[in-house]
């Protein structure tokens, strides 16, 4: 993305470099007109029935479902997704929209305390009010609906802004609403700068936030919120580990790792970064893992032959670059020649994969969120040794474990600091469960009943009858 000048943006399409979408930016009128729209409209949309809001909820899904190809190209078209893969997120945003469609009158309703003889008492799920949703462009869709579609069954009005590199998403979010019959209002979205964003956090229109990107991003969010009492949910950067066992399923391990790493061009919050192996197990992983990702093809992703595409911006490119290089020059060696991949190309957004070992922790490619095609692959010699070198990072956000042992997986799990702990899988949301992660990795929760808490507020009933 790079700014068009008077007030507009331009995102450029990593596929090609050519500007793809251009689009005026909201100015101070516009912005404040949404909130004032927003607060409006939530009085009345609050007072409809949980079920009543399911079901235009359930009609936006559909509409959205009914687009879903052309959604995908367009996905691809903005940030580099192969086309193989894009439809996959119009089918996660349906999996997790409907699994919190599906538990929503049961969350919502009131709690009710023991009978108490002379007393009627409950505790009512209220909404906040206008939550603001942030979303990013690694996952436009899949982040966004997390927010999105719980806050609005909950009664909130929300206020979508979307990334500059996939501005579209905003525009099919919204697309679907009207589709759906939404009353105006309720869902809208906006294409604003920084600064605009800030002022909005800043308003009193604005009752939570609900930011999903960098670790920067998220201490801008907590900058502007710091002078009001407002909830913000943080998810955050990750660097994320995997740790290989001797017993582990060993094809399934290494099938799923190198997915886990090299999907999506590395470019997920909870993608595999740092992979630590038994010694015993060591060398045969490494030469399984170096010819599974050998098998990628690196291309137009507009080809559904392409595997791998490029990376979202050329310049997040040349970051995992300087990352291996630095790494290459303290020591680590790289196992997989770029020249085996044709598209590679210096200085653009096409990079080939790289697997790098003799890694250690002073490198930034092993404490620094990569976010790009490159993992590290370290040997330890037991158990122990992998907590520690687990645990040896700012993030939190994933950890996974390898083994065909479900007591050791769970014993060692209480031992990690995560949001989420796998055992023989990973990068992967399952929206019956939180999504929530720890240190670096952020706060606050997405996903399965417990997300609904942190975009309602509990309101006490304490009423004394027949007096």
């Amino acid at each position: 993305m790079k700014d068009g000048g008077s007030g507009r943006l331009r995102t450029v399409s990593p596929v090609d470099g050519r500007v793809l979408v251009e689009r005026a930016r909201a100015d101070e009128r516009e912005v404040a007109a949404a909130l004032g729209a927003a607060r409006g409209s939530q009085r009345a949309w609050r007072r409809r029935a949980v079920a009543e809001r399911a079901a235009l909820v359930a009609r936006a899904v559909e509409a959205f479902e009914a687009r879903g190809p052309a959604i995908a190209e367009e996905l691809t078209r903005q940030m580099g997704r192969p086309i193989a893969h894009s439809p996959g997120e119009v089918r996660g945003f349906a999996e997790r929209a409907r699994h919190m469609l599906a538990i929503a009158e049961e969350v919502l309703e009131d709690v009710v305390p023991a009978p108490r003889a002379g007393f009627l008492r409950f505790v009512r799920r209220e909404p906040l009010g206008v939550v603001l949703v942030l979303a990013p462009w690694n996952y436009p869709y899949l982040t966004a609906v997390n927010a999105v579609v719980p806050a609005l069954l909950a009664g909130n009005a929300v206020i979508l802004k979307h990334s500059e590199q996939t501005p579209l998403a905003a525009e099919r979010f919204g697309e679907a609403f009207a589709a759906a019959g939404l009353p105006r209002g309720v869902f809208q979205f906006l294409h604003c700068d920084h600064d605009a964003v800030a002022r909005m956090i800043r308003s009193p229109e604005i009752d939570f936030v609900a930011f999903t990107g960098s670790v920067e991003g998220g201490h801008s969010v907590q900058r502007a919120a710091a002078e009001r009492f407002i909830g913000t949910g943080l998810e955050l950067g990750g660097k994320d580990p995997a740790y290989v066992r001797p017993d582990a399923p060993f094809e399934h391990t290494v099938e799923n790792l190198v997915d886990g790493a090299f999907f999506n061009a590395g470019q997920s919050c909870c993608g595999i970064e740092r992979i630590y192996v038994h010694r015993s197990v060591y060398d045969r992983f490494v030469e399984a893992f170096v010819a599974k990702v050998k098998e990628y093809r690196l291309g137009d992703p507009l080809d559904p032959a392409s595997t791998l595409g490029p990376l979202a911006r050329a310049r997040a490119a040349d970051f995992v670059r300087e990352q291996t290089a630095e790494a290459v020059a303290s020591g680590a060696r790289a196992l997989i020649d770029p020249r085996g991949f044709a598209a590679d190309r210096p200085g653009t957004p096409y990079l080939a994969p790289q697997v790098l070992v003799d890694v250690t922790h002073g490198m930034r490619v092993m404490s620094e969120e990569s976010f790009g095609p490159v993992v590290g692959i370290m040997p330890v010699a037991d158990d122990a040794e992998a907590v520690v070198l687990m645990n040896d990072s700012r993030y939190g956000l994933t950890a996974s474990i390898w083994t065909a042992d479900a007591d050791a997986a769970l014993a060692l799990g209480a031992e990690i600091e995560t949001g989420t702990w796998f055992m023989n899988r990973c990068d992967y949301l399952d929206p019956a469960l939180a999504w929530t992660g720890v240190k670096d990795s952020g706060r606050g929760v997405t996903l399965s009943r417990l997300g609904y808490e942190v975009l309602t507020r509990p309101k006490s009933y304490h009423l004394r009858v027949g007096v």
